[in-house]
């Protein structure tokens, strides 16, 4: 008989940040439909103050000060409230506060100020925390809907301009073409295991891979449809087509903040799906992954691809569309690391510092795109960075910081997460990979500081409008740029106790 479970079996407590901020996102969907159209400033205050209350939740989780619920596991095991998830929860919600920042007075000046944009905003938010503590194959489908349906409705913001029409279509149409071979993967692997549990596909692949079973064959296809499908979500190669013309063409701040909140959900899911359900199938004597060579031949190319294609392009949203390919690669580092056992909880809190760093650095490199692009989208060119020094030296100061971060600059941020990365990839005996990503990133130097030439050494008008909400976002950046850098015990500290919970 089926028996229907009390508060205590659901646990709903471990799950706390998340499901304040479900909640919250309701109740102001409500709310603002009090709030006159004129006085929209006061959502954008609500949606702060949610993002803030979830955010110190989520602080105190990450810190053991307060534990919600009765430990890690909620909802039947589906939602796992672990260190992992902390980190992700608290680097996401960091993401979406500067998301929000950067967006308040662009959307004012496209003349597109509208509540759906926070809520959406929120939604997606949800998605990608629910995404990092999924336990099972169905809530990591379920948490990428939910994911990626604002973000196709976000890109779309600037309507009628046609560049944004576009890009929301193209996003659409290959997300939902995504999405079909993440759900075919999941019933293969459960045709496979006769589970999508996370813990009991541990042990039943343990099992298939002991008694040699045919059904091996069905779930090493299963893998495959299943990493296609994320694969999409994070931009690797070859499922990376969508990314230049849904950067350049959605609005820049859903750019600012997609570019960041769609690869936390995604290589969050990677790590738990790969990880933590999948890192016993192997193939024979050996003891990695039999998914770990495929992982890392896809970010290599990933990392080779966006690196070269960066360096002809001439508009900074699609070169930092590339620079965001390229950087999946370095990521995917990791999560190839993570297929041998002995190094995959080094390789999750290696990922989880790189989106760490990463989150500040690109989020800030797209609000100074912000500051200096016109109201009808266009002067977003390298052209827009010439002089930029002599009129704006603190803002140019902060996209050199950018920059140096992204290429992977000592006392920067993104050298401490490229470092981490590399280093899990020497543990786990991929020399080849690690030593593609560090040539990868000299050749990234050349369009990275190329711009910084632009700003400082270039003669032109160097235009830009930094009102005080958009000021705050790029400070706050560019402050933890350069703090998480300086100080990388921070970033260590952040990922500290972080498991991938091998084995039942």
């Amino acid at each position: 008989m089926f028996s229907v479970p009390n508060l205590s079996d659901l646990n709903a407590g471990a799950a706390l940040p998340a499901i304040f901020l479900g909640v919250y996102a309701c109740l102001l969907m409500i709310v603002d439909l009090f709030i006159p159209r004129t006085r929209k400033q006061i959502t954008v205050a609500l949606t702060l103050i949610g993002l803030g209350a979830a955010l110190v939740l989520a602080l105190l989780a990450l810190g053991d000060v307060v534990e919600f619920g009765d430990g890690a596991l909620a909802f039947g095991g589906m939602y796992v409230a672990d260190r992992f998830s902390d980190a992700v929860n608290v680097t996401v919600l960091i993401t979406a506060i500067l998301g929000v920042l950067v967006a308040y007075n662009y959307l004012e000046r496209i003349h597109r100020q509208r509540s759906e944009y926070y809520y959406l905003l929120l939604f997606t938010t949800l998605g990608v925390m629910v995404m990092g503590a999924a336990g099972d194959l169905v809530i990591v489908f379920v948490a990428l809907e939910l994911l990626s349906i604002p973000l196709y409705i976000l890109s779309g913001f600037r309507w009628p301009q046609e560049a944004s029409e576009e890009s929301a279509l193209k996003y659409f149409i290959l997300g939902a073409f995504s999405s079909g071979f993440l759900v075919y993967g999941i019933a293969l692997v459960y045709g496979a295991t006769g589970t999508t549990d996370f813990r009991a596909l541990w042990q039943s692949i343990e099992q298939i891979v002991v008694s040699d079973a045919s059904s091996k064959y069905l779930l090493l296809v299963g893998t495959g449809l299943v990493l296609v499908g994320l694969g999409f979500k994070v931009a690797a190669v070859p499922f990376h087509m969508w990314t230049p013309d849904v950067y350049q063409g959605a609005p820049t701040s859903v750019v600012a903040y997609m570019s960041v909140a769609a690869k936390v959900g995604g290589f969050a899911a990677l790590a738990r799906v790969l990880g933590a359900g999948m890192g016993n199938l192997t193939l024979g004597s050996e003891a990695a992954a039999a998914w770990q060579s495929t992982v890392w031949i896809i970010a290599a190319l990933t990392m080779i691809l966006g690196n070269v294609v960066a360096i002809v392009q001439s508009d900074l949203k699609r070169l930092l569309a590339y620079s965001s390919i390229a950087h999946a690669g370095y990521l995917l580092i990791g999560v190839a690391a993570a297929g041998t056992p002995a190094v995959a909880d080094e390789a999750a809190r290696a990922v989880i510092m790189y989106l760490a760093a990463y989150a500040f650095t690109n989020v800030g490199a797209f609000a100074v795109i912000i500051a200096v692009e016109k109201d009808d989208a266009s002067n977003t060119g390298l052209d827009s960075m010439r002089g930029l020094a002599a009129r704006q030296p603190l803002l140019a100061a902060s996209m050199a910081v950018f920059m140096l971060s992204l290429t992977g600059i000592p006392l920067t941020a993104g050298f401490v997460g490229k470092w981490f990365v590399f280093k899990s990839a020497v543990a786990a005996d991929l020399i080849p990979v690690a030593v593609i990503g560090v040539l990868t990133s000299l050749v990234s130097a050349y369009y990275y500081l190329r711009i910084v030439w632009y700003m400082y050494f270039e003669q032109g008008k160097g235009e830009a409008y930094v009102p005080a909400p958009l000021a705050w976002a790029i400070s706050i950046a560019t402050v933890g740029t350069l703090v998480l850098g300086i100080f990388p015990y921070l970033l260590s500290d952040l990922a500290n106790g972080i498991t991938l919970a091998f084995g039942p």
